[in-house]
């Protein structure tokens, strides 16, 4: 049984998303009841939902109607991942009240979009430090070269859960590896993070790939976390863009078929479930 811990759910009559417009493969809706039908033949028995970067203006109305999803009987959806900004001053009392949310699992802000003094400014890592005694995670979305910067917002918040998304969005397409695999090394010398298998599919060649193709970054961020600190996530639909959700599972049981039963565990159901109570 798999734990998703990186769910999409895009609902264009609910909530804008103006980066949609920028990627005509995406820009459709991708419904609930889409991804459950799907994800129950794949053995999913459990998803978190992980924000879509709205409009910040829809920020709380996202968790809202996902919240509203996930309370009809029978949802797979246990918790969501939600937006936030750090680099604003209205975001101590936007924890607070996500604090007092049990839905709220955690937060993320996709770094890649914006520039780098975005994270590099004081406000953002203070307010990223006061995550730390809420119990809540925060998901890094980057990209290999900004290795370096994740390291440093690390390191200044050593009291936080962090989970470095998608292995690191390596450029499997280009076969870029040795620069994203000393990012990776580094990384995973600091204990506060944890690493997301997900969604890599879309990352490499749509037409030639195969789990042979996506082995190696796979087992380079097991030997560099640990069985221990990884989690799976579909990243749904994205990863529509490589195949979509049950080849990408496929391809997941394919890569992991040498691991025994208590690795394979941790690795889709054990750690997650640990990790956000689920």
């Amino acid at each position: 049984m798999l734990i998703d811990t990186h769910l999409h759910i895009i609902d264009r009559s609910a909530l804008p998303y103006p980066w949609l417009s920028g990627v005509p493969a995406l820009d459709h809706d991708f419904l609930y009841e889409t991804y459950a039908a799907e994800a129950r033949r794949c053995g999913i028995t459990t998803a978190l939902h992980m924000e879509v970067d709205v409009d910040p203006a829809v920020m709380q109305a996202e968790t809202d109607h996902i919240a509203s999803l996930a309370k009809r009987q029978g949802n797979l959806i246990a918790g969501a991942i939600v937006s936030c900004r750090p680099e604003e001053e209205g975001f101590a009392a936007y924890l607070e009240r996500q604090k007092a949310d049990p839905f709220v699992k955690g937060f993320r802000r996709v770094l890649h979009v914006v520039p780098d003094t975005v994270s590099e400014s004081v406000l953002f890592r203070d307010n990223i430090r006061r995550i730390g005694s809420s119990g809540l995670t925060f998901d890094l979305c980057t990209l290999p070269h900004q290795a370096g910067h994740v390291t440093a917002l690390i390191d200044l918040a050593p009291d936080v859960q962090f989970i470095l998304d998608h292995c690191g969005v390596p450029d499997i397409r280009s076969n870029a590896f040795e620069p994203w695999k000393a990012g990776i090394s580094e990384i995973a010398r600091r204990p506060n993070v944890i690493c997301k298998i997900s969604g890599v599919v879309a990352y490499a060649d749509a037409q030639t790939w195969s789990a042979q193709t996506l082995t190696p970054y796979i087992e380079h961020v097991i030997a560099k976390f640990g069985w221990d600190r990884v989690v799976w996530g579909s990243d749904w639909p994205v990863c529509t863009l490589g195949g979509g959700l049950s080849t990408w599972v496929a391809a997941t049981h394919a890569v992991l078929a040498s691991s025994s039963e208590a690795e394979r565990s941790r690795l889709l159901f054990d750690n997650a479930q640990r990790l956000w109570s689920l």
